[in-house]
């Protein structure tokens, strides 16, 4: 049986299976808790992004150390047999959540987040392409010894990546326009979505290391 209704739209909310509260099942909802929540350990660190039923999981099972941000539509669940009350979570934007806590980050690379960081824009010609018009380009080609990580792969348009070909910058007499730069815990998180609360922006912005472009 549904155990409540979404605050915001009046989606029918059905039942958690694991917690008893509620998850929003309608794709097609659109209240502020179908967006994504994030993430810390007891220290501050950010350590991913999970689902609204990841956390309201997390809540009631008492695992939540405490939120950070203005409380976001309240989730409903079922009425209690001694007072008849209803269940409510008060969900934020940002839980800390009990766990071991890790030292260090290793940020996974990937296109999505590779080209994010360089503003979608080819670091050899400089303009800004789609995802579609960009390439992984390594700045020391693989065939030569240069391997996969941060600071040796930038955004290049195709028309750059096959003009360079298995050629250092120098070589090709292309210079880069910004220096390649593995993003911290702060910043991978504010690559790794492309929308996110303007809570969650103050929190992880406030540890970028320098002044980003794509954080304006």
């Amino acid at each position: 049986m549904p155990c409540g209704i979404c605050a915001d739209t009046g989606y029918t909310i059905h039942n958690c299976s694991s917690c008893q509260f509620a998850v929003v099942l309608a794709q097609s909802c659109g209240c502020k808790t179908m967006q994504t929540i994030l993430r810390l350990d007891l220290a501050g660190q950010p350590r991913g992004w999970i689902t609204l039923h990841e956390a309201v999981t997390a809540y009631a099972k008492g695992d939540v150390v405490y939120g950070i941000g203005d409380v976001l539509a309240p989730i409903f669940g079922g009425i209690q047999r001694i007072n008849g009350q209803r269940s409510r979570i008060d969900l934020q934007p940002i839980v800390a959540i009990q766990g071991r806590i890790v030292q260090g980050f290793c940020a996974p690379l990937c296109n999505r987040t590779l080209f994010r960081r360089d503003d979608h824009r080819c670091l050899y010609c400089g303009q800004q392409f789609t995802r579609t018009g960009l390439t992984r380009d390594h700045v020391l080609p693989t065939s030569r010894g240069g391997t996969d990580r941060w600071e040796n792969v930038v955004a290049a348009c195709k028309r750059c990546n096959w003009q360079k070909d298995n050629r250092t910058p120098e070589e090709a007499h292309m210079p880069l326009l910004a220096v390649p730069f593995k993003p911290n815990s702060w910043e991978w998180h504010f690559l790794a979505k492309d929308r996110i609360f303007a809570d969650q922006m103050d929190y992880l912005s406030k540890r970028f290391r320098a002044e980003r472009d794509w954080a304006a």
